[in-house]
């Protein structure tokens, strides 16, 4: 990072890219590096991975256990670790020839090596899950603002938008989400910084994907 709005690029992340689809990662504090993978998904049933960050490379990279639901057509496309690392926000989606047909956001919780879907996860999202599709989850430090995108593609004409939520408390329920105004057209992939000022996001603009940032 240079600024807000100009970053040095450094080239490849060591260690996680193969042919396959790698893709969506996040780092907590920790240098935990999360990131997703379909390399193994014929077999394992599973695409989250993790591994250790430090100087632009990636070391230990293992699949992440307790989230994949083992079964076929069931697919986690999305994850965010908190900054914390104790809690992964991340989709479930079922695809059918190649694309969801549906996709819903779930929040876990550390344990031992790997991460549990919470009890309450469905009760926490009952606001933000939908019969359209929702994912890319990004989270507050503070894990009191959700910032996601959702898509309806039953409706004719239909593009992603990003939707912000918020809630009072780390075990409360979140309010019905607000769609982010400023994000405007084909947009999806928020990304929150850590001080919640910037949201990053891409957005499509004459066939191509572009990152935009807006501010408070």
């Amino acid at each position: 990072r240079v600024d807000d709005l100009t970053f040095a690029y450094q080239g490849p992340v060591q260690g996680v890219n193969t042919p396959s689809l790698d893709a969506v990662a996040s780092l907590d504090t920790l240098g935990n590096f999360y990131f997703i993978s379909t390399r193994s998904y014929s077999t394992s049933l599973a695409t989250i991975y993790s591994g250790q960050f430090s100087a632009g490379a990636v070391s230990s990279v293992a699949l992440v256990p307790g989230v994949s639901q083992q079964m076929a057509g069931m697919v986690n496309f999305d994850a965010e670790i908190s900054a914390d690392g104790n809690t992964l926000w991340f989709v479930d989606s079922h695809f059918t020839n190649g694309a969801p047909d549906t996709a819903d956001l779930v929040v876990a919780e550390k344990q031992g090596g790997g991460f549990v879907p919470r009890p309450d996860s469905a009760t926490l999202l009952q606001n933000v899950n939908t019969a359209a599709l929702e994912y890319a989850p990004s989270i507050s430090v503070d894990g009191l603002e959700l910032f996601f995108t959702r898509y309806d593609s039953t409706q004719a004409g239909s593009v992603p938008g990003i939707f912000r939520a918020t809630r009072s408390t780390v075990n409360s329920a979140f309010d019905l989400p607000q769609r982010v105004a400023a994000a405007t057209g084909f947009a999806e992939g928020p990304t929150l910084s850590a001080d919640g000022h910037q949201l990053y996001f891409h957005k499509k603009v004459n066939g191509q994907f572009v990152i935009y940032r807006v501010a408070r």
